[in-house]
């Protein structure tokens, strides 16, 4: 089975494509909560997230960062609890801690975002910062199990509330949707693709197979709108923008187009954009 929740943590907190726009509000709302408010200097969530792998296997460097704080939790083992019940309160998911707590990546997007999205197979779907940890949470815990030579971990002990596969056909199109933004600068060449699929950490053959296929494909921007499931195109707009620095032309023309095709109005497309601290399209 191709698990598409675990790939997604492992676009976003590998390090291969967690250095877009997105990964800027990851990255300081995550240290904000874990270090007393200070903002890490490093290279995307990965940087932020390899510590954790790290501490789990006892090498990590004390000091009260993110590794002593996320890696003590992954480490500890103890089912319904884990790097999501952190995550959950840090991105603002479903937690009663966030609940209470308020802030995170949830707060930030949510007036933008919504309530919970219908998801693709027709049934609610989580919301985009509930997802996120969850997928964040998996890659966490299944790079631990084959670090220890375990098996990996079942998805419903750590993030109780969630079916694993209705996370998984939500995380599959935001697998899709960070891929094309990525091929939207025309510089996702051979070599890109391989430093993607070698930071993808414990895979099997058929989710090394999905990714592969993924990359390959021409950009389409017509059809992949087409296969967005109704309540998600403002997620699925999110995380392409959480793909890419929007730098250039040709990821400003793929956003565009992209938003236009799923129905997204320029003034959400720029809200969007300012929630995430990116350049918005338009005046």
């Amino acid at each position: 089975m191709v698990d598409t929740v675990k790939i997604l943590g492992a676009l976003l907190g590998g390090g291969n494509m967690s250095s877009g726009s997105g990964a800027n509000i990851l990255k300081s709302v995550l240290g904000a909560a874990t270090q007393g408010g200070q903002q890490s200097d490093g290279g995307g969530l990965g940087d932020l997230l390899g510590s954790v792998l790290k501490g789990a296997q006892g090498g990590g460097q004390s000091g009260g960062g993110l590794g002593d704080v996320l890696g003590s939790v992954l480490g500890s083992g103890q089912s319904g609890g884990g790097l999501g019940d952190v995550l959950g309160s840090v991105l603002g998911g479903g937690s009663q801690s966030a609940q209470q707590g308020g802030g995170g990546l949830g707060d930030l997007l949510g007036g933008v975002l919504g309530g919970k999205p219908q998801g693709p197979s027709g049934n609610s779907g989580a919301d985009l910062s509930d997802l996120i940890g969850a997928a964040l949470n998996q890659f966490g815990h299944a790079e631990q199990a084959a670090q220890r030579g375990e098996p990996e971990p079942n998805f419903e002990q750590f993030n109780q509330g969630m079916a694993h596969s209705e996370a998984c056909d939500q995380a599959t199109i935001m697998v899709r949707a960070m891929i094309n933004a990525a091929k939207s600068d025309g510089r996702l060449d051979k070599e890109e693709q391989q430093k993607i699929m070698g930071k993808l950490g414990s895979v099997t053959q058929d989710e090394i197979d999905f990714v592969n296929n993924e990359l390959s494909q021409p950009l389409d921007v017509q059809d992949f709108a087409r296969s967005v499931p109704r309540g998600l195109e403002n997620q699925v707009y999110t995380m392409s923008l959480m793909a890419i620095d929007l730098d250039s032309k040709g990821e400003a023309k793929y956003l565009h187009e992209l938003g236009q095709s799923m129905g997204i109005e320029p003034q959400t497309s720029n809200q969007i954009h300012q929630q995430l601290g990116a350049p918005v399209l338009y005046s």
